[in-house]
């Protein structure tokens, strides 16, 4: 037959392990939004970088002037990459296209050569682009610049979209997050309410009575971050695994920075919690303690 001191830490220890478990779902899902934000940027650079312009180029330009213009492409701050296309290789793409060959047909080829240029994210914009345009049509060897100035703006707008709706839902969490993780802690603080008064009785300071609530929650924090981290893993492993794609966006810097947010988010919301938690029950009368 067990003792009631023994029924005691049993149930001590069973309010551990739920408040553990329960702050874990919670890192995981804040977890989750901070990787969302973080592809989100990833991703928004990723398409940025894909959209680009196409320089096509006069007939009348020698070899020498199309490779110092390329080289100047390559060297600017502005440019990601830059990608000669002669026009021999133009007509293959267009012939690709088409199913036919235009030369047959006209006598000649149509196709310009041209350099397609990709763009660093950061200049990836309608603003940045018209000043790169005009620059670049000072040089002798350019006959006219192509890029789609409403898809880029487009893209903009949608990323500049997803991360408002992306930091309010992740500012939302966090306070559902944080009430979460405080009701449940203050299950666990609920649970020792009368050593709580015990302590104050025998003239221990707040800062004294608080200080192992704080700590043990910490390490609970600690705990329930490394099991939350543990499912953000499986989650990654299972998404990378199904959509290859995903593997170019899911860095190692990246996994890391989550992890880190899980982690210190872990230790942050349980020691506020804590704090909080112990500061009711000290402040209560000894009658009081009976009715919470």
């Amino acid at each position: 037959m067990s003792t009631p001191k023994k029924k005691k830490r049993f149930t001590f220890l069973e309010a551990r392990i739920t408040s553990t478990l329960s702050v874990s779902l919670v890192l995981f899902i804040l977890g989750i939004m901070a990787m969302l934000g973080i592809l989100t940027n990833n991703l928004s650079v990723y398409v940025r970088e894909n959209i680009g312009f196409s320089i096509l180029l006069k007939d009348t330009a020698s070899e020498q002037n199309i490779a110092s213009l390329q080289q100047t492409l390559e060297d600017a701050s502005y440019v990601k990459a830059a990608q000669f296309i002669s026009k021999e290789e133009a007509l293959k793409e267009v012939m690709i296209e088409l199913g036919e060959n235009p030369e047959e047909i006209i006598g000649v080829n149509p196709m310009q050569a041209s350099i397609e240029v990709r763009l660093r994210a950061d200049y990836a914009n309608p603003d940045s682009i018209t000043l790169i345009e005009q620059e670049l049509l000072q040089h002798k060897s350019i006959d006219r610049i192509m890029f789609q100035k409403d898809l880029i703006q487009s893209v903009n707008d949608n990323m500049h979209t997803i991360g408002i709706i992306l930091l309010a839902l992740a500012l939302v969490l966090m306070i559902i997050s944080f009430v979460l993780i405080s009701n449940t802690i203050r299950l666990t603080a609920y649970s020792q309410r009368f050593i709580i008064y015990t302590m104050k009785l025998v003239g221990a300071t707040p800062a004294f009575i608080r200080r192992p609530f704080i700590l043990s929650n910490i390490i609970c924090g600690i705990i329930a971050s490394i099991i939350a981290i543990i499912m953000l893993t499986g989650c990654i492993s299972y998404v990378v695994n199904e959509f290859d794609n995903f593997y170019s966006l899911i860095t190692t810097p990246m996994l890391l920075s989550v992890y880190g947010i899980v982690l210190i988010l872990g230790i942050l919301l349980t020691a506020i919690s804590s704090f909080f938690a112990v500061n009711r029950y000290i402040g209560m009368k000894r009658d009081d303690l009976y009715y919470v």
